[in-house]
């Protein structure tokens, strides 16, 4: 399309359902409009700045670059990190965000100080000046906007559910650790742009605190109060893929002209523009029944956005079906995020062995150390088909182990420089749905040639220890192996058999064993690994090691329907520490290995310590609510966490609640290139509080690994050294920490999707639930029976009015319920941190939304 088909008054179009991303200016847009360029048409954008003034800019220290993240709650608001740690970035509003979108990498140029956000000293409960009532999008508006209004909204991510904190999921800006725990949400009417008046006990309802600096310009507060603003001026990488989810509308204006070629797409995700589409491009009976395709999910490409025109331009590229249905929902979520679902190409499948059934050649046998009469066997998952690892335990004469670790050769596979290996190097990683896996690899080599199957000959590369049963490692090898698995044990199997060492099991109760070992022989191999990972798991956390381990949710899944039954909270369990154990003992020994033989070409996984400013926001919140924590260091981090919180049974659910709020700070861990980072102080790892650690023990689904053993092998002299110079495997480090963070965030908005899909087919859910953070107007609870965050809104609730205060420096809301029966009085119910309420989970009734109701106190307690 070309420029003049954008040409349209935004008024015109009437607002979609679902939140308006025209470029409404914000406050801080205002102040840095553009002057008209173009005789009568003004521009709504700057241009960008050129690439030489950019990188001069950036030399000079007058620019800065970062990740660009937009706020999923307020899509208005976007930060980029401060290069020196500090306070995240502001940049208010669609104008200063420049048509960048979340995730791209931009190029900011810092506003006058007079333009900076002025923040309250605490961290406090009101909305920052920066911010107006209008901006509030709908999708944050909680249950009070009528159903009519938020049909568009079908499936934008719940409120808190965004808020789950990836390795650190920070799609908040860094000041708003409580984006949940200290933001304020506003009373709101359906009007959002009108100030109202919230009803609060007495009728007074306080939302202006005093302690806040009383001063509007900026100019004149110490910078402690300030957040420095800026606004995009040029995108270095579109990380984001331009493609979204959603829905087409007609145009609001039937006489335009651009009514009888363009359609409106409304994007799921308020953080995408809208954008025209060609009618062509739509339904051939869409503009005759659009209302048959008001709940049907398309995919649209942002293919350009002018600088003078509200809405982006998009290309429809296919009708995924009925919104709220499982396989269009994960196909519309695979596709936002560039996962590559495709069938693999004929060339990279022509890389496989031809001929088939595939033996071992007895050329590759001689090069390799022979294991197969060993007792070796996996422990996975009882669904898992890619079997990466297995495990050996022997008893030596003198009393010490011999622990083996032995990973699929995937590398004698996939060679360098082929069409598989490019293909495995631009998927980087399998990606683990609730109902399937997007594999990095063909299924041949996942579930079959790679794969450690039981009573078959496999090609592997092993790590073996000469071990004290106190595990205390006496000596260790690296070596090109050949094994034959003798059994495929799930993690209950494992777990059995250590829960009881004394019981003679039976070959019913397991699966298949391979005649030449006994399941004694197997089961002591296992019970002597659990007592040797204790030990290990001892010592780790006694040098300092961190452990955070947020709520996992699982399905049971009906056969026939593929719809989920029912859901859980995953246990890890004994079984799951063994092989975690011997997992991280066989990373670090590689690690020291590759860096060793490989200064410069090392591929290792770096973990950077919590981000000094949320971590100064949790720490001022644990004094708060009066929780000693020594965050001093990981270790001590650890041993806080673990020190019960009170011997009640709720003790387990405050340590879930501290966990999320720890998982704030932390950075995600990294792939890098050991000759591209100078300082070998940044190559730790800070929650395992190690030197040097990679990935080598997941080679079917993860590229890293694959990197990993051809260093390993090149170590050991079996193959020649790797042909990647430094910088192409940071570029490939790169890479591969993109598409981890994407894979990790498609595996939540799975979940996501099956569990608001086991609400709507299931409910109302009932569970207890813990407070996570107080606002002035709502609060975030943990539903304790799902792992799920939700925030409860109080003018959602029968209530006479509410009201929050700090106790101390302690927030918290009273409710007041109106009484059932005119004889009984009010009740009263605090709400604060660690507060255990009963709340019922319902389904919205659109699409793949549900609320979270508190459920009445009685009025006996």
């Amino acid at each position: 399309m070309n420029n003049s088909d954008s040409r349209i008054n935004p008024r015109q179009l009437g607002t979609p359902r679902g939140g308006s991303y025209a470029a409404a200016p914000t406050s801080g847009d205002r102040k840095n409009r553009n002057k008209p360029t173009r005789g009568r048409k003004k521009s709504i954008f700057e241009a960008y700045m050129s690439k030489e003034d950019v990188s001069a800019g950036l030399k000079r220290g007058e620019l800065i670059q970062g990740p660009l993240r937009i706020n999923p709650k307020k899509y208005h608001e976007a930060f980029i990190p401060s290069p020196d740690g500090t306070r995240d970035i502001f940049i208010d509003g669609v104008v200063a965000r420049n048509r960048a979108l979340n995730g791209d990498i931009v190029v900011v140029k810092l506003l006058p100080k007079e333009q900076w956000k002025v923040i309250k000293p605490d961290g406090g409960d009101k909305e920052t000046e920066a911010t107006h009532e209008s901006d509030v999008p709908e999708d944050m508006l909680g249950t009070c906007v009528p159903q009519e209004a938020a049909k568009g909204d079908a499936k934008s991510p719940d409120v808190i559910i965004e808020a789950q904190f990836d390795d650190n999921d920070a799609e908040h800006g860094q000041d708003h650790l409580p984006d949940m725990l200290a933001d304020d949400i506003k009373k709101l009417s359906l009007d959002t742009g009108e100030k109202v008046k919230a009803v609060g006990i007495g009728g007074v309802h306080r939302t202006k605190q005093d302690d806040g600096p009383k001063v509007n310009d900026p100019r004149l507060l110490p910078d402690t109060f300030l957040q420095r603003t800026a606004k995009v001026v040029y995108i270095l990488e579109k990380k984001h893929s331009r493609a979204a989810t959603g829905f087409i509308k007609l145009l609001a204006d039937k006489n335009s002209e651009l009514f009888r070629r363009c359609a409106m797409f409304s994007p799921v995700d308020h953080r995408v523009p809208r954008a025209y589409v060609s009618l062509a491009d739509c339904p051939p009976d869409f503009v005759t029944r659009p209302e048959d395709y008001s709940n049907i999910l398309f995919i649209c490409r942002i293919v350009d956005w002018k600088e003078d025109s509200n809405f982006a331009t998009g290309q429809l590229s296919k009708s995924l079906g009925q919104a709220g249905e499982i396989e269009p929902e994960t196909e519309g979520i695979l596709t936002e995020y560039g996962v590559d679902f495709s069938d693999f190409s004929p060339e990279a499948l022509a890389c496989l062995p031809q001929s088939l059934p595939w033996v071992i050649s007895p050329g590759e046998l001689a090069k390799r150390r022979d294991l197969r009469k060993e007792c070796i066997f996996t422990i996975d998952p009882s669904t898992a088909k890619d079997l990466d690892d297995a495990l050996s335990c022997k008893q030596l004469p003198d009393g010490n182990f011999e622990v083996g670790v032995h990973i699929a050769d995937v590398s004698y596979f996939v060679l360098e420089e082929t069409a598989l290996d490019k293909v495995a190097s631009e998927r980087a990683t399998s990606v683990y749905l609730v109902q399937k896996v997007i594999p990095m690899l063909p299924k041949l080599l996942c579930e079959e040639l790679c794969s450690l199957n039981p009573m078959r000959d496999r090609l592997t590369f092993s790590v073996m220890w000469k071990v004290t049963p106190e595990g205390k490692i006496l000596d260790e090898w690296f070596g090109r192996t050949v094994i034959c698995s003798c059994v495929k044990l799930s993690y209950d199997h494992a777990q059995s058999m250590i829960e009881s060492p004394g019981k003679v099991f039976s070959p019913e109760e397991l699966p298949p064993v391979s005649p030449q070992h006994s399941i004694a022989e197997i089961q002591q191999a296992v019970l002597n690994l659990h007592r040797i990972a204790q030990h290990l798991r001892k010592q780790r956390f006694i040098d300092g090691a961190l452990r955070l381990d947020q709520l996992k949710l699982s399905f049971t899944l009906d056969q026939e329907s593929g719809m989920p039954q029912g859901c859980y909270i995953y246990q890890y369990r004994d079984s799951n520490k063994l092989v975690e154990e011997f997992m991280l003992l066989a990373n670090m020994a590689v690690a020291h290995r590759i860096y060793r033989s490989f200064p410069e070409q090392a591929l290792l996984r770096r973990h950077p310590p919590p981000q000094t400013k949320l971590l100064k926001d949790l720490m001022e919140f644990c004094n708060q609510v009066g929780l000693d924590i020594d965050f001093s260091s990981a270790g001590s981090l650890h041993k806080s966490l673990n020190e019960t919180f009170g011997a009640d049974k709720y003790s387990e659910a405050r340590k879930e609640v501290l966990t999320n709020m720890f998982s704030r700070p932390m950075q995600m861990a990294l792939y890098f290139c050991t000759g591209v980072l100078e300082d070998e102080t940044l190559f730790r790892h800070y929650a395992l509080n190690v030197p040097f650690y990679t990935h080598f023990t997941s080679p079917i689904r993860r590229y890293a690994d694959v990197i990993v053993h051809r260093l390993l092998s090149a170590s050991l002299g079996a193959s020649s050294p790797i042909k990647m110079e430094k910088e192409a495997i940071q570029r490939q480090a790169d890479h591969c920490n993109d598409r981890k963070m994407a894979s990790k965030r498609v595996q939540e908005l799975s979940a996501d999707l099956f569990f608001s899909i086991f609400v709507r087919e299931c409910g109302p859910l009932e569970s207890e639930a813990m407070v996570m953070g107080v606002l002035n107007e709502a609060f975030d609870v943990l539903v304790l029976k799902f792992g799920v965050q939700k925030r409860i809104y109080c003018n959602a609730l029968p209530l006479l009015g509410f009201h929050f205060q700090k106790v101390g420096r302690k927030p918290e809301l009273t409710l007041m319920w109106e009484p059932e029966t005119l004889e009984q009085e009010s009740v009263p119910q605090v709400i604060t941190i660690f507060t255990l309420v009963e709340v019922v989970l319902t389904s919205d009734g659109v699409p793949l939304k549900y609320s979270a109701l508190l459920k009445r106190p009685s009025s006996e307690k």
